[in-house]
């Protein structure tokens, strides 16, 4: 196909990134950023684009940019592709990734669209590297271990609780895939600490990790979107034993998910009608350029 045109939807920090990593693709184009506003006030650089409350009015979308919260994600793709539109989203909660999938492919399929999910970093491309781990030593054992850095997508359920003014929820790895969740929280004026730390304990997001909820006056004095990640893979190959690979990372956690979202929503357009994962793509159709220079340089 030509030029891709994308549409985000949403603009906070990671459809800030995704509109950067879509004006720097030579194949794309920003057809348009959906907001609840429908406005482009206080962000200077929408001024150039058309900015709606509804996708459906702007001319031609051939792909969306999902950058909505995780719990938003399988109402906001059932509308999109019930309109042939290609989606891509970040969705992060990993033990609900196989029901989200189910759930999307048959819409998917019946509009003739494609779906990616759970194309951040993690999940994501850590998924795809996993894959790759466990391929070249079948037997073993990988460790994922997270940060330290900001999780967007704890942050953002921290904040959700009832009397949270703002929030920041940073991953601390304790090691062999065990991480700790350190909470601080800005609280509305009159909001019970004991409440809103029991809210975040409570949830799905937060409740397998040890989880400690601290109260601060000013959220922006601590903001930082760093991250990482370590992944390690002890196992077998064939019936050698003691084969060992890591992975490491440092990463501005918005900017590589975004980056990541919109290679996918690329590689959208070289499958089959349906909802995929990262590691069912080919690693070659997420990539900008002819299939036969990719592999000369590559291979």
């Amino acid at each position: 196909m030509g030029t891709i045109k994308v549409a985000i939807v949403g603009y906070g920090n990671i459809g800030r990134y995704a509109l950067e990593a879509v004006e720097a693709a030579s194949d794309m184009e920003c057809a348009g950023v959906v907001r609840r506003s429908g406005s482009s006030d206080g962000f200077p650089e929408l001024e150039k684009y058309r900015v709606v409350s509804d996708v459906k009015a702007l001319s031609t979308v051939d792909a969306a940019i999902l950058a909505v919260p995780s719990r938003k994600v399988c109402q906001t793709a059932v509308s999109y592709l019930g309109l042939g539109i290609n989606t891509v989203d970040s969705f992060d909660i990993h033990s609900e990734i196989l029901s989200l999938k189910e759930c999307l492919d048959p819409l998917a399929r019946q509009s003739g669209a494609v779906s990616v999910i759970s194309a951040g970093w993690d999940p994501g491309s850590d998924s795809m590297v996993r894959a790759l781990m466990q391929a070249l030593s079948p037997k073993g054992l990988t460790y994922t271990n997270f940060g330290p850095g900001r999780s967007m997508g704890h942050s953002v359920v921290a904040k959700a609780v009832e009397g949270v003014r703002d929030a920041l929820s940073v991953t601390i790895p304790v090691g062999a895939g065990v991480h700790r969740r350190m909470v601080y929280v800005e609280l509305e004026q009159g909001a019970s600490f004991e409440n809103v730390r029991e809210g975040i304990v409570a949830d799905p997001y937060f409740a397998d990790d040890e989880t400690y909820v601290i109260q601060v006056t000013d959220i922006s004095q601590l903001n930082d979107v760093g991250h990482g990640v370590n992944m390690v893979r002890k196992g077998v190959s064939g019936k050698t034993h003691n084969q060992q690979f890591e992975f490491n990372m440092k990463i501005n956690n918005p900017a590589l998910t975004a980056q990541v979202m919109v290679s996918a929503a690329r590689a959208s357009f070289r499958q089959a009608p349906g909802c995929y994962t990262m590691i069912e793509l080919p690693v070659i159709d997420l990539l900008e350029g002819e299939r036969s220079d990719l592999i000369a340089k590559l291979v």
